[in-house]
């Protein structure tokens, strides 16, 4: 198994999205230079979906073109898109920046029926129809393909998951081509028990009916709900997981595990990820002092937030 750990910072996507009022595009564009700079391997910058929806990211296109001025190499740019429209905004944002900001799309489906529902507004099986042409479209314009799986322990709206439908919906998609298969503690509700068996199924399950090379190609998505999501790295980890993301200053929160008054904890901090790395004995490519001075800027661009958003 590799040494080297594949690190994922998802604060400028999946952190500011659940954080409440919208950061300036400028302030967008400086969080993900500093995570650049750092030297994390993948920056989800933003979500191609209607401003209706998450109106935190409806600047999505013009980061893009304010990200195209001084791209760093070596970084990969990831964008989520929820269907085919989200796909061709993805698609003219790189032609209007003059150049390829979005390297890697990601999509997403559900281990929950009623999640997938009121998520999506579309059943699981519906989800897959939705994103097979995204998918195709995605990577006949050479863009790599990410494929998230939501609520891979718990829904909370059905309570636990089992493991073997989590495992089904990754097989759909690792049949639709994706490039990665992301699995998704939504609400942070895993254990290291828990994470174990549903990391152990799916990678039986891919490896069985879908020809998937052991853990290669699957990354673990973790909120830090319960304060365990360390735990459930150091059980990935020993399982051959070498592919995590993680949210600088530990951005995000979960709409569905916290209230407007006291928001959840959000995605396991970046910091505390590659603490659990070192401590397990493998490697990292971030520079911690320069990922320090990314983590209190993410900090401050929270406290403004907040404090600017009404009560």
């Amino acid at each position: 198994m590799p040494l080297t750990v594949r690190i994922t910072d998802v604060a400028p996507r999946d952190g500011l999205q659940n954080e409440p009022g919208s950061v300036p595009t400028a302030s967008k564009a400086t969080l993900v230079r500093r995570l650049a700079a750092s030297g994390v391997d993948e920056i989800e910058i933003t979500s191609f979906v209607s401003p209706k929806w998450v109106p935190q990211l409806g600047d999505a296109a013009e980061l893009c073109q304010e990200l195209a001025k001084d791209r760093q190499p070596g970084v990969v740019y990831s964008a989520l898109v929820p269907n085919e429209q989200g796909l061709e905004a993805a698609l003219a944002a790189n032609a209007r920046a003059g150049s390829r900001v979005v390297d890697k799309i990601a999509v997403i489906a559900a281990a929950s029926e009623t999640f997938s529902q009121r998520n999506t507004n579309a059943s699981i099986a519906q989800s897959f129809e939705r994103l097979a042409p995204v998918i195709r479209r995605a990577h006949e314009a050479g863009l790599a393909v990410r494929g998230y799986v939501s609520c891979i322990v718990a829904c909370p709206f059905e309570g636990p998951v089992e493991p073997f439908a989590v495992a089904a919906v990754a097989g759909r998609l690792a049949d639709l081509g994706v490039d990665e298969i992301d699995l998704g503690d939504t609400i942070g509700a895993g254990t290291p028990e828990t994470i174990g068996r549903v990391i152990s199924t799916t990678l039986q399950s891919l490896d069985e009916s879908h020809g998937w090379d052991g853990a290669s190609g699957v990354t673990l998505h973790l909120h830090d709900t319960r304060g365990l999501a360390a735990a459930c790295v150091k059980v990935a980890l020993e399982l051959g997981v070498r592919s995590f993301d993680g949210s600088v200053a530990g951005l995000g929160g979960c709409p569905y595990a916290g209230t407007p008054t006291q928001p959840a904890p959000g995605n396991i901090d970046t910091r505390v990820l590659i603490g659990e790395i070192e401590r397990c004995g493998l490697r990292h490519r971030i520079d911690r002092n320069t990922l320090e001075r990314a983590a209190a800027f993410a900090a401050a661009l929270r406290s403004a937030q907040r404090a600017e958003t009404p009560a």
